[in-house]
């Protein structure tokens, strides 16, 4: 059973989900989404962790008036009111991996654990392109600079859910539609805050220590999957694991298979141990 909280931080009260009972796990959703891209992942986790998932602002239900704001403090603020001050492991996809890996480099104390799919980076370096995906990235600037809402989330769920190294329409049904709604609410209410967290953070990635699980999809990015795997292994403590069969978002296509991964890292490292 999911029980609904909210924790405040600075102008924002963060809307928070938590399942089971016993060690935290933290998840951490994209920027293209919400908490419920891990609803899968929570209930398996639930079965023998407490599962926390919060939307970060500008997504979901948390609210917050606009302010320069932490990522990382939202976070820790989530983890004073939820986590009953054990280590968490955390799990991030995108850009919930980046405010994770920023989290553990400024609170190393508090986390036990990271699982990143498909990460964000800062000082990683800029993307470089095939003439085919770069085709496919001019016409999503082109939509967002006409403020083409719904020609943004099409685009973005075929580059992103789909991946650009697969067949436009791969997924369908029912998570194609939990992609296209939570990204087309992000777009219709875009939160103008912005967050001051400014880390190294590919430049450290050698001070954590804690085990890491870094995973990326086959369809994904080109160079995002290399991102990744570099990640895996500047990372003290990491591994680095393919997903056949999906792009960035395989909690939506392949939630099964990311399920089982997460509760396999989860009995190695012991949340909150």
């Amino acid at each position: 059973m999911r029980k609904p909280h909210y924790v405040a931080s600075g102008r924002a009260s963060l809307f928070v989900e938590t399942m089971g009972s016993g060690d935290p796990v933290v998840f951490l959703h994209a920027a293209i989404c919400d908490r419920t891209m891990w609803s899968a992942q929570m209930a398996a986790v639930a079965v023998t962790n407490t599962a926390i998932a919060y939307d970060r602002r500008g997504h979901g239900n948390t609210r917050a008036d606009v302010e320069h704001y932490s990522a990382v403090a939202d976070l820790i603020a989530v983890l004073d009111a939820l986590a009953d001050g054990k280590r968490v492991i955390l799990v991030g996809c995108s850009q919930g991996a980046r405010v994770a890996l920023d989290a553990t480099l400024l609170h190393p104390s508090r986390v036990s654990g990271l699982v990143l799919i498909a990460p964000t980076v800062p000082g990683a370096g800029a993307p470089d392109y095939s003439p085919a995906i770069g085709a496919l990235m001019a016409q999503l600037q082109e939509a967002e600079m006409q403020g083409q809402q719904d020609r943004i989330n099409d685009l973005k769920a075929r580059l992103f859910l789909d991946g650009p190294g697969a067949a436009a329409g791969r997924v369908s049904g029912l998570a194609r539609q939990q992609f296209l709604k939570m990204n087309g609410a992000i777009l219709r209410s875009p939160y103008g805050g912005t967050s001051t967290d400014d880390l190294a953070t590919f430049q450290r990635l050698g001070e954590i220590q804690v085990p890491a699980l870094v995973m990326w999809g086959a369809y994904d990015f080109p160079h995002i999957q290399a991102r990744s795997r570099q990640v895996a292994t500047l990372l003290a403590d990491g591994i680095g694991e393919e997903l056949a069969g999906t792009a960035h978002l395989p909690s939506l296509d392949n939630p099964a298979e990311l399920a089982a991964r997460l509760i396999a890292f989860i009995a190695r490292v012991g949340a909150g141990k």
